[in-house]
């Protein structure tokens, strides 16, 4: 009997970080690392809007020679020549889950609107991004990093 309560217990004890970690919000403030040089490339608030995720970028990580305030100027909808600080580019992601699916995600440099869908990582000190046309399979992911 001694030996069923200690595992019962080591058990409880084993599994309690990994329900944490599936329970972590995406809601806060996120770095962005660019895939090639793995520096910082701009800071992202992600909000609960009625039970929608939004994503607005709030900073810019930029080298003194590159525009400090660049527009969206390959954006083909309403987002169009405005400035991408402030800009919303995750937007529609509903719970499904232990995912964020059903959304959209910009990508500023290029215009395009990929469908996405978002995973908490980590006990929520990161989040897995996937943007992707048609199915998740054509896609790329990114991971963000906590700052808040």
């Amino acid at each position: 009997m001694r030996t069923l309560i200690k595992a019962s217990l080591i058990a409880a004890v084993l599994a309690a970080p990994l329900a944490w970690a599936q329970d972590g919000s995406p809601v806060g403030l996120w770095k962005t690392i660019d895939d090639s040089s793995g520096k910082p490339t701009a800071l992202i608030r992600i909000t609960d809007n009625h039970g929608e995720l939004q994503g607005k970028i709030e900073k810019l990580f930029r080298t003194a020679d590159e525009e400090q305030n660049p527009k969206c100027v390959l954006c083909t909808d309403a987002r169009k020549d405005q400035p991408i600080v402030g800009m919303t580019i995750v937007s529609g992601l509903k719970k499904t889950g232990d995912e964020y699916t059903g959304g959209e995600i910009l990508d500023p440099k290029n215009g395009k609107v990929y469908k996405s869908k978002l995973m908490v990582r980590e006990g929520g000190k990161k989040v897995e991004v996937r943007g992707y046309i048609g199915v998740p399979m054509f896609g790329r992911s990114q991971v963000w990093l906590r700052q808040e």
